[in-house]
């Protein structure tokens, strides 16, 4: 199998899976990420202090004393994390026990940023680079749907739909 064909093998075919197929696979993908991201935020690469010797403070991260290296893999991580969020809910709209997803997935989002706060040096913390991380997925996401609602055509009533017919299997032009 080729390079070509192997990505190609892989890749979303609408004609051989179905839009649950897909759904169903993001939010695998979803909850992984958002675990893996979860798992960093909570205990940061490097681990953190056990100690107090040297002016260090139990519990911080150690990783945070490289103060730019510490924002970008803060900021990176709290991207993904707010990324996997989003789509964990918005997969899961109108899903039994989407209340529950959405509980469970605020509490997450507040146990990730305590935890943050918490391993970060009170001296480093630059709360707004961070909400704005947290929430910049989310922002997009309303801006790309305003966007689409305001440049959105008028349909006219006589465009042709075509719907499968199941007895069949060809497809069949019906009227809306």
């Amino acid at each position: 199998m080729t390079r070509k064909s192997w990505f190609r093998y892989f890749q979303y075919d609408e004609r051989k899976e179905t839009p649950a197929d897909a759904r169903n696979v993001l939010l695998i993908v979803a909850g992984l990420i958002a675990a893996v991201t979860f798992q960093a935020g909570v205990n940061p690469p490097g681990g953190v202090w056990q100690d107090d010797k040297d002016g260090h403070r139990p519990g911080r991260a150690i990783y945070s004393y490289q103060t730019k290296e510490f924002y970008v893999f803060l900021i990176s991580n709290t991207v993904a994390f707010s990324t996997s969020i989003l789509l964990l809910i918005s997969l899961t709209h109108k899903f039994p026990f989407h209340f529950e997803v959405i509980l469970a997935t605020t509490s997450m989002v507040v146990t990730y940023a305590s935890s943050v706060f918490a391993v970060t040096p009170d001296e480093l913390v630059k709360f707004r680079y961070i909400l704005f991380a947290a929430a910049a997925p989310f922002i997009i996401r309303c801006l790309l749907q305003v966007w689409a609602w305001l440049t959105m055509e008028e349909q006219p009533y006589d465009k042709h739909i075509v719907f499968p017919d199941n007895r069949s299997g060809e497809n069949e032009l019906n009227r809306v």
